[in-house]
């Protein structure tokens, strides 16, 4: 039996409408609707929820259907790292950020007669900005790497 079956297998065993199951779950009826026929599937929070009102496992909800247990697994395998997908996405931007700072900085020292000087010396803005976008980048890169071995 495929997923959208003992969806509605399991929803009419306990009386309930497709609007019924819809308020539980607090999603509209015509998601249940696509969930029954097949058209799509829902989310791993969803899948839960329905294990919860039907008292029965999320083995028995997904066991049965090959795409439905594949779009978990994918959905789980995003979630790996988000702490540090996030840590070097930070990386990047901040690089970015003190690349752009610099750029205005020697952009008015050019075009205005202000002199500002900027504190840290040569060395930590010329090779400062590019360090964090290539460590962001390269963290990134092996994450994607590790999400795409598992």
């Amino acid at each position: 039996m495929i997923f959208g079956e003992k969806l509605k297998a399991e929803r009419t065993k306990n009386g309930w409408s497709q609007e019924e199951l819809a308020e539980k779950l607090f999603v509209s009826r015509q998601s249940v609707s696509k969930w029954e026929n097949g058209q799509n599937y829902p989310g791993i929070e969803i899948i839960i929820k329905l294990s919860d009102l039907f008292g029965i496992t999320i083995d028995e909800l997904l066991r049965s259907d090959g795409g439905l247990t594949n779009k978990v697994i994918e959905e789980s395998r995003q979630l790996a790292y988000p702490r540090l997908k996030f840590f070097f996405d930070v990386l990047i931007v901040a690089g970015s950020a003190l690349l752009l700072f610099k750029l205005v900085v020697l952009a008015l020292n050019q075009l205005t007669p202000l002199d500002v000087t900027m504190v840290g010396g040569s060395l930590f803005w010329n090779f400062g900005p590019l360090l964090l976008m290539i460590c962001g980048g390269i963290g990134s890169g092996m994450l994607k790497e590790k999400y795409k071995q598992s």
